[in-house]
């Protein structure tokens, strides 16, 4: 079914659920960049990485969060969030996330993995869950967290190396490489970490 789905446009190869569920057997811990200094606990966490079907080009959906969070305010991320005792699992967390932040419904997402949990500077192990949404579908965006969604073709923009550059980020008086996108649709793409690996993992 899911080889089905992604024949439907072009850009990604057709045993992408394969591939993901062989990359997460021969990573099955949470990967922690030793530059990071992570010494706090970690908090389990999970997001959505929404691949949607769009003008016959494989496109991923973005949102960018508000100016008045106290995490990561302004910045350009994937719908997801901490995980709570009420989920089942994580997959369940980014669903449930999903749904909160976007009003993207559960039944409109196949599932097709995750990607190995990595350590993240706000001390989050963060899963990536990678799934194929319906489109076009009308989503309510959070006021509270999300200004705006918006969708950006990851062949065309993301995998192009010209478009990809690296910048220090200084967090808790640490400086980290931080992945940075040129300006797409207006919006300046950086720090989403599970972007940077999804579009490493399929290059």
């Amino acid at each position: 079914m899911t080889d089905n789905l992604l024949n439907a446009c072009q850009g990604l190869p057709a045993d992408l659920a394969q591939r993901l569920a062989k990359h997460l057997a021969t990573n099955p811990g949470t990967i922690i960049d030793k530059r990071l200094q992570l010494t706090n606990p970690l908090h389990p966490a999970a997001v959505l990485i929404p691949l949607l079907c769009h003008q016959g080009e494989w496109h991923i959906l973005l949102t960018r969060r508000t100016e008045k969070l106290w995490s990561h305010p302004g910045q350009v991320a994937f719908p997801g969030g901490a995980w709570e005792e009420s989920d089942a699992n994580l997959v369940q967390t980014a669903l449930r996330e999903s749904f909160e932040e976007i009003s993207l419904l559960p039944e409109s997402v196949t599932v097709l993995g995750t990607m190995p949990t990595f350590g993240t500077i706000s001390h989050f192990a963060l899963t990536p869950v990678v799934g194929i949404i319906s489109w076009p579908q009308e989503l309510f965006l959070r006021p509270e967290e999300v200004a705006r969604a918006f969708i950006v073709p990851p062949l065309s923009f993301l995998k192009d190396p010209a478009n990809r550059y690296y910048q220090d980020f200084v967090h808790e008086s640490q400086s980290h490489p931080v992945l940075y996108f040129k300006r797409y649709d207006g919006e300046l793409i950086w720090g989403a970490s599970p972007l940077k690996l999804f579009c490493n993992f399929w290059k």
